[in-house]
C-alpha cells in the first residue's frame, strides 16, 4: 500500500475519532437548552471527558512503548463513538457524565498508538504528519455541524446515530494495519540512537498545557459567546464553533509545510505570538469580525499542533508512545480541568470576562518555546518505509520525524 494511501486512511480514521472530542463541546448548547444545565454543569461534562483522557492516555503510551498494540485503533474508535452516542439517551446527569467519560477513555486509548502507526506509515515526513493531524481537525470541524443537524431533526434523542462515524473509522484502519503489520512490529523492537532530553520535553509539555487551556476554553464556550454577541442566534454559535475547528484544519497543513522550510521551534514561536493578538481580537472587536478572529485563532493554535507531537517524540526518542501520550493526551486534556473555572466565573460575571485570561496562554507558550532547542533527529532502523513507492519529498527525508 502506498504511503499516501495509508496516511489518507489513517487521517480519515483520525477524523472519525476526533468527531467525538468535538461533539462534547458541540452538545453543550443543547444540554443547556433541553436540560437547563448551568454553565458550570456543562463544564463538568467537558471535564468528564478530559479528566479520564488526561489520566489514562499516558498509561496507554507506556503500554505501546513496551508492546505494539495496533488493535487499539479500531477498538478505541468504537468505544469513543458508543459513549457519545449514548450521551443523549438518558436525562440523568450522572449517566451522561459516565458515558461521556467512557468516550474519553476511547479517545485516550486511540491517540498514542495512532501516532506511532502514523510515524511508521509517514516515514518521517512533516507534511504527512500534518495531513494525519488534518484528519483530526476535520473531525472536530464536522462535529458541530453533525450535532446541529441531528439536534434540529430530533434533539438529543437522536445521538445514537453518532455511532456511525466510529463504525466507518474502525473499518478504514483495518487494511492499513494489515499492510503495516510487519513494519509496526519491527519498529517497536528496533533500537533508536539518541538521548532523551527530559528538560526540553517538560518545557514543551508546559507549552502544550497553555495551548490546551486556550483551545479547550474557547471550544467549550465560543458557541455560547457568539450566540450572545449575535443577538441569541444559535446558528451564529454553531458557525463560530465550526470555524474554530475548520481553522485548525488549515493550521495543521500549514504547520507541516512551514516546518519543511523553517525549524519547528521557530514556526511554533511565531504562531503563538500571533495567536495572542487574535484571541484579543476575538474577545474585544465588536460585530461579525468575531468570525475572522475565530479562524485566525484556530489556525494559530493548530500550526504548532503536529509539530509539538514530533518534537516530543524527538525529545524522547526511546519513549515515543509515552511522548505521544503526554503531548496528545495529558497536557491537551488538562485544558478541560480549567473549563469549570471559566464556567463558574462566567456564571458570576460574563463570558467575555471569564474568557479574557485566555489571551495570556499563547504568550506563555511563546515564552516557553523561546527556551527550546531544535532537537537532533533520532535514527531508527525501521522508520523509513522499505519497498514502497513514495513521493519526491519522502526520498530526501531522514528517518524519524525531526
Amino acid at each position: 500500500m502506498r504511503r499516501n494511501l495509508s496516511i489518507t486512511l489513517l487521517s480519515v480514521g483520525h477524523g472519525c475519532v476526533d468527531i467525538y472530542q468535538g461533539a462534547v463541546a458541540s452538545l453543550v448548547p443543547f444540554f443547556v437548552a433541553e436540560r437547563a444545565y448551568s454553565y458550570a454543569a456543562v463544564s463538568g461534562i467537558v471535564l468528564a471527558a478530559s479528566v479520564l483522557s488526561s489520566v489514562v492516555q499516558p498509561f496507554f503510551g507506556v503500554l505501546t512503548d513496551r508492546r505494539a498494540m495496533p488493535w487499539l485503533l479500531p477498538v478505541s474508535t468504537l468505544v469513543a463513538g458508543v459513549g457519545i452516542a449514548l450521551s443523549g439517551v438518558s436525562d440523568s446527569y450522572t449517566v451522561t457524565l459516565a458515558v461521556v467519560a467512557a468516550s474519553g477513555v476511547g479517545v485516550a486509548a486511540y491517540h498514542p498508538e495512532s501516532a506511532r502507526v502514523a510515524r511508521v506509515a509517514s516515514g518521517g515526513s512533516h507534511s504527512a504528519m500534518g495531513w494525519f493531524s488534518l484528519g483530526g481537525n476535520l473531525g472536530f470541524a464536522l462535529a458541530p455541524v453533525t450535532v446541529a443537524v441531528l439536534a434540529a431533526a430530533g434533539g438529543l434523542r437522536l445521538t445514537p446515530l453518532l455511532v456511525l462515524p466510529a463504525v466507518v473509522g474502525a473499518a478504514l484502519c483495518l487494511p492499513v494495519l494489515r499492510v503495516l503489520e510487519t513494519r509496526l512490529s519491527d519498529a517497536a523492537k528496533s533500537p533508536v540512537t539518541g538521548k532523551d532530553d527530559r528538560a526540553s520535553f517538560v518545557r514543551l509539555s508546559l507549552a502544550v498545557v497553555c495551548r490546551s487551556i486556550a483551545f479547550i476554553g474557547l471550544s467549550t464556550f465560543v458557541s455560547l459567546y457568539a450566540t450572545e454577541r449575535m443577538h441569541d442566534s444559535k446558528a451564529a454559535g454553531t458557525a463560530a464553533l465550526f470555524l474554530l475547528y475548520l481553522g485548525g484544519a488549515v493550521g495543521s497543513v500549514l504547520g507541516g509545510a512551514l516546518a519543511n522550510r523553517w525549524e519547528r521551534v521557530r514556526v511554533s514561536c511565531w504562531s503563538y505570538l500571533l495567536t495572542a493578538g487574535s484571541i484579543a481580537g476575538l474577545l474585544l472587536v465588536p460585530g461579525p469580525a468575531l468570525y475572522l478572529f475565530v479562524i485566525l485563532t484556530s489556525a494559530g493554535l493548530y500550526i504548532p499542533f503536529s509539530l509539538q507531537v514530533t518534537l516530543g517524540q524527538d525529545y524522547l526518542p526511546s519513549r515515543i508512545g509515552t511522548a505521544s501520550g503526554i503531548t496528545l493526551g495529558l497536557t491537551v486534556s488538562i485544558g478541560g480541568l480549567i473549563s469549570p473555572v471559566i464556567g463558574t466565573l462566567a456564571d458570576r460575571t460574563s463570558l467575555q470576562t471569564a474568557l479574557a485570561p485566555l489571551i495570556l496562554m499563547p504568550v506563555l507558550a511563546w515564552l516557553l518555546f523561546t527556551t527550546l532547542p531544535e532537537p537532533a533527529v533520532p535514527v531508527s532502523e525501521d522508520t523509513e518505509p522499505k519497498g514502497e513507492d513514495t513521493d519526491a519529498e519522502h526520498s530526501s527525508v531522514r528517518p524519524g520525524l525531526g
